[in-house]
């Protein structure tokens, strides 16, 4: 083996793991096939390990390959944080931003922190990747991405949270439908009513599916959407009921356009943060980030008065 490695070869190599495909590393690489695929066997035979199994169009990594993948890793992130950091000293305001996000975070957070990001940063160049509890795990994994704003992680290792705020999910109903008028949802109403649920593959519909086995409250239907204003609306107008956190529905809240009541006996609480692969050092551009979403956090947790205990609900 030689004494230096190709980082050329090595982004081949990572993004060829990353997307389980020679043809979609290749594109996100803005390479030929065959270009990734000569950098791959080059990588191999200067280490003089197989790293990849090639079975037809589908390949793996070999037990080589997934040990070779941690370092490989570790090392393109020392790569990217030691540009940044020359870019910050040279570049003031220059550099790059790379968040994931929910969609509801993409929905409600960030707008306010972006613009008050770009005040301090206007030559940032900012990219943004929507995606679901899972994909931004994957993201943070796979180096495309250097912050996830998202839900609090499983005890994933190898991650740092930086905690937000903690929401509250309720059911959310149309004011005319009885349950609004009762203040309350019945023992048992559940079971004669229709969800409207977001995403089953979502981790929060685990989280709603979860709770509600535990305390009995089995809905008798449920429509899948994929968006929470497509949810809000359906409720709206009667079609069933909603599990949303209050503060992504507060403006419906506020004028009366939905009514949120409490799940169940106990509250189904979640916590919100900005996650980061833990061995990380963040740059300022990135700690301004956080910083930012930490006093947006402040203020959307600033209800009216009487939102937060009454039959409107709020987050927590």
């Amino acid at each position: 083996m030689s004494e230096a490695l190709d980082s050329r070869q090595l982004q081949a190599f990572a993004a060829v793991a990353r997307r389980q495909s020679f043809t979609l590393a290749a594109k996100d690489l803005h390479l030929t096939q065959s270009a990734v695929s000569h950098a791959i066997r080059a990588l191999e035979d200067d280490l003089g390990f197989r790293l990849v199994d090639r079975n037809g169009r589908s390949i793996s990594l070999t037990e080589a390959g997934e040990q070779f993948l941690r370092h490989v890793n570790s090392i393109l992130r020392e790569m990217d944080t030691a540009r940044a950091g020359l870019d910050a000293i040279s570049r003031w305001g220059h550099g790059r931003l790379r968040v994931g996000a929910s969609t509801t975070a993409c929905q409600h957070i960030l707008p306010t922190v972006l613009r008050e990001f770009r005040q301090s940063f206007p030559k940032c160049v900012i990219s943004i990747e929507p995606g679901d509890y899972h994909r931004q795990l994957e993201l943070l994994r796979g180096n495309s991405v250097d912050l996830a704003v998202m839900l609090e992680p499983d005890k994933e290792a190898g991650l740092t949270f930086v905690p937000l705020f903690e929401d509250e999910l309720r059911v959310l109903v149309s004011p005319m439908h009885a349950w609004a008028r009762q203040g309350r949802i019945p023992r048992g109403g559940l079971a004669n009513e229709t969800l409207i649920v977001y995403n089953k593959s979502s981790y929060t519909f685990r989280l709603v599916s979860e709770y509600l086995r535990e305390e009995g409250g089995i809905p008798g239907a449920s429509i899948e959407l994929g968006s929470m204003e497509a949810i809000k609306e359906l409720v709206k107008i009667g079609l069933g009921v909603g599990v949303l956190a209050p503060w992504v529905a507060r403006a419906e809240l506020e004028s009366g356009a939905l009514v949120a009541l409490p799940l169940g006996r106990r509250k189904l609480r979640r916590r919100w943060g900005v996650v980061h692969l833990r061995e990380r050092r963040l740059p300022l551009g990135e700690e301004t980030f956080v910083g930012l979403c930490q006093a947006v956090a402040r203020d959307m947790a600033l209800l009216p008065p009487g939102l937060a205990d009454g039959a409107s609900g709020t987050a927590g």
